[in-house]
């Protein structure tokens, strides 16, 4: 007999039967793109139609991805609706910025994100996670997703600016909830790509919190110059001090730098807080598979002091950690338009098309994978993981413009995780009921209220 429970299946909108009008179509984008795809975007390989934008394809065939995305990335450049969204927030950070400005910036920030700098970083992350669960000591309900963007915060002032943001970690990340909730969402004028002079008054909330994050860059990056015209020698030689030195005549420009800070004080931190209280939600839903990696990390911790070494030894946590990544993928949208028209295996791609590469969808295929809304942390076990198709699960983005610190997330996960649930356990209640929005990153709605206490 087996005995094997049944897999958990976490939360996620019931795919579209029928289409919707136009109007609901821009309320739906406004308030859930999640919500707006059906059947026939889960099974088919791509879907190709003209929408109140313009012509629109959606591509889940991993050919196909790759195509756009690598063989002939030259080809596409980024979605005009994606920046739209991005840009009155970014400007020409890593994520916006294209052609030359963008190679200067990816340049520029190569040295920081090397394997040997990436695990320089492990014992301070280590540091900063062991501080933070301290505040788990006395159990009781917290914001799991709340606790994460904190945490997550905390490592990256760590690591990428030496400790050294101007604001307080408290209303930061207030700040970054309201950012996402205002400027973060589709507006019905980006859908018809109306010009960016016109005004976008659903993002008009947002222009406080902007002026927020501009200042707390502008302090920044006036504390650390007084540094380095005190004592330069002194200076550490992070991601911070690395930009100011790439500003030149030959390098970044001001207004660039002041953008690569905001992108990654905005958003460097934000997706691997939302991949780990996706995870530990998820954990809780499988207490079998919780169980499991509770013993991994206990196993580890015991006989390995090195956190550069744990990413390595422990592929349980490793693989939920993906599989709560491909559920809810952070980034659950990659969008391009093609500079040319041209045809792939049939399919004819137009010039101006959106192209849709959506992680989530393609994560959730029907013809890609297995049972694929349930949550089943053996796909990502070493003895599996080759089946996946590269183009297949792309938490991380893929081509040139991969995510640059996807090495750097996955060891910060496995770190938060291993002290996390070494020492406590986080159990859903009856107030836990999240439900996934995406708001440029996967978020969950309601946040995730969960029950922690200390692990006997």
């Amino acid at each position: 007999m087996d005995t094997k429970p049944a897999p958990f299946v976490p939360p996620a909108p019931t795919p579209r039967t029928t289409p919707p009008s136009t109007l609901e179509m821009m309320r739906i984008v406004y308030r859930n793109p999640l919500e707006l795809w059906g059947e026939h975007t889960y099974n088919e390989p791509w879907i190709s139609v003209t929408g109140i934008g313009g012509p629109l394809v959606i591509a889940n065939d991993p050919g196909l991805i790759r195509h756009v995305l690598i063989d002939n990335a030259k080809n596409y450049k980024m979605a005009t609706v994606r920046q739209l969204i991005l840009r009155p927030i970014l400007r020409d950070g890593l994520l916006t910025a294209e052609g030359e400005v963008w190679r200067r910036s990816r340049k520029a920030m190569a040295p920081v994100f090397t394997p040997r700098h990436i695990f320089g970083f492990a014992g301070p992350m280590l540091k900063r996670t062991l501080d933070f669960v301290t505040r788990y000591e006395a159990g009781g309900m917290t914001d799991v997703a709340h606790d994460m963007t904190l945490l997550t915060y905390d490592i990256l002032a760590e690591t990428l600016f030496s400790g050294e943001i101007a604001g307080e970690p408290g209303s930061f990340a207030k700040e970054i909830d309201r950012l996402f909730e205002t400027m973060g969402r589709v507006d019905p004028l980006d859908l018809l790509r109306a010009p960016e002079w016109l005004p976008r008054f659903t993002r008009i909330r947002g222009r406080k919190t902007m002026a927020y994050f501009r200042n707390i860059v502008a302090n920044t990056v006036k504390m650390r110059e007084e540094r380095l015209k005190r004592d330069p020698d002194a200076v550490p030689q992070d991601f911070l001090t690395l930009l100011l030195r790439a500003e030149g005549p030959d390098g970044l420009t001001r207004a660039e730098v002041e953008d690569n800070i905001i992108t990654f004080i905005g958003a460097g931190h934000e997706t691997t807080a939302r991949a780990l209280g996706w995870t530990i939600y998820c954990l809780a839903g499988a207490p079998w598979e919780r169980d499991k990696i509770e013993q991994e990390i206990d196993a580890v911790l015991a006989r390995e002091p090195d956190p550069t070494k744990w990413l390595d030894a422990m592929p349980l946590t490793r693989a939920a950690f993906e599989e709560a990544l491909r559920l809810y993928p952070p980034a659950p949208s990659i969008n391009r338009e093609p500079i040319e028209p041209e045809t792939w295996n049939g399919l004819y791609i137009p010039k101006y098309a959106a192209v849709l590469v959506m992680p989530w969808v393609v994560h959730r295929h029907r013809k890609l994978w297995d049972r694929p809304n349930a949550f089943l942390p053996e796909r990502f076990h070493p003895e599996n993981r080759d089946r996946i198709d590269r183009f297949q699960y792309l938490p991380f983005g893929a081509g040139p413009r991969v995510c640059i610190g996807a090495s750097f997330a996955m060891q910060e996960a496995i770190i938060a995780l291993a002290i996390l649930l070494s020492r406590f356990r986080f159990d859903a209640t009856s107030q836990t009921r999240p439900w996934p929005v995406q708001k440029l990153t996967t978020q969950p709605q309601g946040g995730l209220p969960m029950q922690v206490s200390r692990r006997a």
